[in-house]
C-alpha cells in the first residue's frame, strides 16, 4: 500500500495506471501533473487524480511511488525537473516504449540516484490518446517489461514486480538492449510500415476510390497507422538504429517475394506463403519459442 502516487503525465497510460492502483486499493492519494493544465484538470474531474500539481517536482514531493508517463523524448527534461527529490526509498518508473535512451537519460541526469529508477514498458495501449480514454483494465493480462540495470535497487525492483502484478499484469525482465532490438522487430517496424503503406495509397490519384473499396483485411493491416503521431515520432527516432536493421531484413524478404512474382514462379510463391501461413496460424501472443525462423 502506497501513501501517494506522483503521476507525471495524466494521459492514457498514466491515467490508466492511476485508475488501476485506485481500484486495487494500492494507493491512498494521487497527485498529478501534466504539461497541459487542461489535461490535469480533466484528470481531476474524472477522478483519475485527487489533486493537481503545478509542477513535476511538486507531484513527486511527498510521493512514495512515481510514474513518468511522458513521451520518451521528454524523459531527460523530466528527470532534470525532479532529480532533487529522487531518493532510494521512492519507486520511480516510466512507461516508455524504448528503453536504452530512457536508461541513458536516467544515468546522465540522476547519476548516483539512478538506483531508484526501474524502467518499465507496458505492452498495451490504444490508438486514441488522452486521459478521456483512460481504462482501469488497460494493464490487465498484459505484459510489462522491466529493464533494470546493475545499479537498480533490488528492493525497488521487487516492489515494481509487485505493483504491476497486483493490477493484473504479467511481468518479465530484459536488458534495455534486448528490449529495443525485440520491439524494433515486433512493434516499431510494423508501425513504420503501416505509415508508409497508407502513405503510398494516399499518394495515388485513385486513393479515394481504393479506400472506398477497402475491407476488413485493409482495416486490420492499417489499424496502427492511426496511432498518435507525436508519440511514434519519438519512438521511431529513439530506436532508429534497431528499426533500420529490421527494415533491411524486411526489404530482403520482400525482395525475394518480388522476384518470385516477376518470374511467375507460382509453386515457389505458394511454398513461401504456405510456410508463413502455417507459422502465423499457430502463433499466439506471448508465445514464440517454437516458431520457425
Amino acid at each position: 500500500m502506497f501513501k501517494q502516487l506522483g503521476l507525471i503525465g495524466c494521459g492514457l497510460m498514466g491515467g490508466s495506471f492511476a485508475l488501476a492502483l485506485k481500484q486495487a486499493g494500492l494507493v491512498e492519494r494521487i497527485i498529478g501533473y501534466s504539461k497541459s493544465p487542461s489535461t490535469t484538470e480533466r484528470a481531476r474531474q474524472m477522478g483519475v487524480i485527487d489533486q493537481a500539481a503545478e509542477s513535476a517536482l511538486l507531484a513527486v514531493s511527498g510521493s512514495d511511488i512515481v510514474l513518468l508517463a511522458v513521451p520518451v523524448a521528454a524523459t531527460d527534461i523530466t528527470f532534470r525537473a525532479i532529480r532533487h527529490l529522487v531518493n532510494p526509498d521512492v519507486l520511480f518508473m516510466d512507461v516508455g516504449s524504448t528503453k536504452r535512451d530512457v536508461v541513458d537519460a536516467a544515468r546522465r541526469v540522476l547519476k548516483e540516484r539512478v538506483g531508484a529508477f526501474v524502467p518499465a514498458h507496458p505492452i498495451t495501449g490504444k490508438e486514441l490518446a488522452g486521459v478521456q480514454h483512460a481504462d482501469v483494465d488497460l494493464y490487465k493480462d498484459r505484459r510489462i517489461i522491466l529493464t533494470p540495470i546493475a545499479q537498480t535497487s533490488p528492493v525497488l525492483l521487487e516492489k515494481a514486480h509487485a505493483v504491476w502484478t497486483a493490477i493484473g499484469a504479467h511481468v518479465q525482465e530484459m536488458t534495455p538492449e534486448a528490449h529495443d532490438a525485440a520491439f524494433a522487430a515486433v512493434s516499431h517496424l510494423p508501425h513504420l510500415l503501416a505509415f508508409a503503406y497508407f502513405t503510398s495509397i494516399l499518394q495515388q490519384k485513385e486513393s479515394e476510390q481504393f479506400l472506398a473499396l477497402a475491407g476488413p483485411g485493409f482495416r486490420d493491416f492499417t489499424r496502427i497507422a492511426a496511432s498518435d503521431p507525436a508519440i511514434w515520432r519519438d519512438i521511431l527516432i529513439a530506436n532508429r538504429e534497431e528499426i533500420l536493421k529490421q527494415s533491411e531484413r524486411f526489404r530482403g524478404a520482400l525482395g525475394v517475394l518480388e522476384q518470385v512474382l516477376r518470374d511467375c514462379q507460382g509453386e515457389a510463391l505458394e511454398a513461401l506463403v504456405t510456410g508463413v501461413s502455417h507459422t502465423r496460424s499457430h502463433w499466439r501472443m506471448g508465445a514464440g519459442k517454437n516458431l520457425k525462423k
